[in-house]
């Protein structure tokens, strides 16, 4: 799959792991692709961030990341339907920082990635992030193209369930927006949808 990855898609996974190592987390996530793609200058995914105002609005976009990661990456709408449940996962996390540390529950902790010898060097893509990564390929092969490009990455974060594509969508970024930047085509309201979502 690698092979058809352009230039710019290249760069997104190797920024993401970037992230995840200076972080110190323990794999390679969404979040972690988000950033990197934010970094980008000059692509197809970053002249779409740009336009959809993403670019300007990075702090927020971090602030809602580190949020989401605190509460063990689940989105607002898993926090929302488990308060429906009785469970306040506020205070889950934290009675559990309280015991453990700020971020204790920031998935994958800072010792996964860690030998009796110090650290590997490695960071191994989380299961949603190799999901997202196949899920950029399908969506490429939708749209009969030849290469998977940073594009696809961004469609894949969009449409696939979950923190980031929730932090995507209240900045604005939805699978309908970036297809309308891009290609023109998708709903004006943010409501259209032309199936690729479902690639």
């Amino acid at each position: 799959m690698f092979e058809r990855f352009t230039r710019d898609a290249r760069a997104v996974v190797k920024g993401a792991v970037e992230h995840a190592e200076g972080e110190g987390a323990g794999s390679v996530d969404d979040g972690h692709m988000l950033l990197a793609l934010l970094d980008r200058e000059a692509s197809r995914a970053s002249f779409a961030l740009a336009s959809l105002g993403a670019a300007r609005r990075r702090d927020s976009i971090e602030e809602a990341l580190g949020e989401a990661r605190r509460r063990g990456g689940l989105s607002q709408a898993d926090t929302e339907a488990l308060a429906g449940l009785g469970i306040d996962v506020s205070e889950i996390v934290s009675r559990v920082e309280e015991a453990h540390g700020v971020g204790a529950l920031a998935g994958g902790g800072r010792e996964a990635g860690r030998t009796g010898r110090g650290w590997t060097g490695r960071r191994p893509f989380s299961r949603e992030a190799k999901d997202t990564l196949e899920k950029s390929l399908r969506i490429a092969t939708a749209r009969r193209d030849r290469h998977i490009g940073d594009e696809h990455i961004l469609f894949a974060l969009t449409a696939r369930p979950g923190a980031v594509s929730e932090v995507l969508a209240d900045h604005g970024v939805t699978h309908e927006s970036v297809e309308r930047v891009l290609y023109g085509t998708g709903g004006t309201d943010g409501s259209g949808s032309d199936g690729a979502g479902a690639a």
